[in-house]
């Protein structure tokens, strides 16, 4: 299956806490998107790996996605070598994405940025010829993403540019509440974590609009980029 995007993130929901409106935008323009989770989130405070399977699951049927796919590497513990590289590039040759998204270049929980360079030095080397991966008993071709971006997550860094998803964030919202075990919930017995409290949740919806704000638009997505963006003409900007 050739996708248009293809979208990485360390732990199931930080696609849909990160690019979510985004996602459901390009879905909307008639984009091919798909979602490749490395681990199981099987160290999260609350939950279970189990439960965050099929939480995962009902997001990407509430997002449209074209397939989600979970990489099962071992949670807190992955490293940036080459037999994680090579699982990448797999992923990268399987669905031939001109775009990658993945996660923040510098967040408050290490498999972030871990999953950012990651996955950003699998982008790389999935174009070079002469390193050889099979999937399903065959040969893969090369292949290198266009772009890659990084979505932003817990930190508030500064975005090269935004994504105007005016019209998506309710159900951006309803993705994230997919997973019912992470986020907010008055009647939980569970242990609290920094993203279980009320605040956390309503930043999501109060930092998209502050982008916006900075923007001219009622609500965005900021992302980072790895070199220069070029525009066909000033008429391009919003």
């Amino acid at each position: 299956m050739k996708l248009d995007i293809l979208a990485f993130g360390a732990h199931p929901d930080d696609v849909e806490l990160g690019c979510a409106g985004t996602i459901l935008k390009e879905i909307s323009l008639g984009k091919k998107v798909g979602i490749v989770d490395l681990t199981r989130g099987e160290l999260g405070t609350r939950g279970s790996a189990a439960i965050r399977d099929e939480e995962a699951n009902a997001a990407a049927k509430i997002l449209g996605v074209s397939v989600r796919e979970n990489l099962e590497m071992r949670d807190g513990f992955f490293v940036n070598d080459e037999k994680h590289q090579l699982e990448i590039i797999k992923m990268i040759r399987k669905y031939q994405p001109e775009i990658v998204l993945c996660n923040a270049i510098d967040d408050r929980h290490i498999d972030h940025g871990k999953g950012s360079k990651l996955v950003s030095d699998a982008c790389f080397l999935s174009g070079l010829m002469k390193i050889e991966t099979e999937l399903d008993g065959k040969q893969q071709n090369a292949w290198r993403p266009k772009v890659v971006y990084h979505y932003i997550q817990w930190k508030n860094i500064e975005p090269d540019f935004v994504v105007d998803i005016s019209g998506f964030t309710e159900k951006k919202i309803e993705a994230i509440l997919a997973y019912r075990s992470q986020f907010y919930d008055p009647d939980s017995t569970e242990p609290e974590s920094p993203i279980t409290s009320k605040n956390f949740f309503e930043s999501l919806n109060y930092r998209s609009r502050d982008l916006g704000r900075l923007s001219g638009l009622d609500y965005a997505e900021g992302f980072t980029v790895e070199r220069c963006l070029a525009v066909n003409s000033l008429g391009d900007l919003i």
